[in-house]
């Protein structure tokens, strides 16, 4: 989610080489390999055409392109009615909403029968994802136990993944880890993840525990809103993942005058 959303070409097919960054400083880091962008705010064709390329489940896959399903898997989308017993409660009872995102309520995975009906209802999703033709699908909100320590536990979280992921690789497409970084190796092989999706890593200096869990099969969004240093200097860090673009914050379409898109 836009917040704080292998080999890349064994993950998903039809990557090319387009070089690195053509300004200085000099690139000294990851060689690009195939280009990608978050369409998560719209969905719309690039020039030059992508490679890779993450839409909401609500989007048709991109034509031409390996396409990644975006799914909030814990927290509801706004507008999606739910079972009220699956919300997340706070002290006095009432559903928690998250604070970035007033729309949307955090979904409560305590329990194995919560995790289930949880499931039943993302479980869906996933599999017209797949139907569609996604190459793979993005679950966000994975970090929910980050966030609100007091009321979720990682075990929690990682159980409902699991139940994602054997969802996911059942239907024939992959799982990518979606933030939370610490732990990423853990994570992976607990819950049976194939690649990440990374947002400000290197805003954050997390991008070591991706890559370290899943090489060169990790995708990194930074934001025009949130970068410690120019553009062209996190594209020269040795640290950065070999897929890393640069997004405007609102991820919104190449007709907007907001729009930013670059990458390394």
């Amino acid at each position: 989610m836009i917040r704080t959303a292998a080999a890349v070409a064994c993950l998903l097919a039809g990557a090319m080489a387009l070089g690195g960054c053509s300004s200085e400083p000099k690139q000294s880091g990851p060689v690009q390999t195939e280009r990608f962008d978050y369409q998560l705010g719209a969905a719309y064709d690039a020039p030059g055409g992508l490679d890779t390329v993450v839409r909401d489940s609500t989007a048709a896959p991109l034509s031409g392109a390996s396409s990644i399903c975006y799914v909030n898997g814990l927290q509801t989308q706004p507008g999606a009615e739910w079972n009220q017993d699956l919300l997340l409660r706070d002290v006095d009872g009432e559903p928690v909403i998250d604070p970035d995102w007033p729309d949307e309520f955090v979904l409560d995975p305590s329990t194995a029968d919560k995790r289930a009906e949880i499931a039943g209802v993302i479980g869906p999703i996933i599999d017209a994802c797949a139907a569609r033709g996604f190459s793979g699908v993005e679950i966000d909100n994975l970090d929910s136990w980050t966030r609100f320590p007091d009321s979720i536990d990682e075990a929690s979280v990682l159980a409902l993944a699991r139940l994602y992921a054997d969802r996911a690789h059942a239907s024939g497409i992959e799982i990518a880890q979606k933030n939370a970084p610490d732990g990423a190796g853990r994570i992976k092989e607990d819950v049976g993840f194939d690649f990440a999706v990374a947002e400000e890593c290197l805003a954050f200096d997390e991008c070591r525990s991706y890559t370290a869990a899943y090489g060169s099969r990790v995708y990194d969004i930074e934001y025009t809103d949130n970068l410690a240093e120019p553009f062209d200097r996190l594209c020269a860090r040795e640290d950065r993942p070999s897929v890393t673009i640069l997004r405007d914050r609102g991820l919104v379409s190449s007709t907007d005058p907001a729009y930013v898109y670059r990458q390394c």
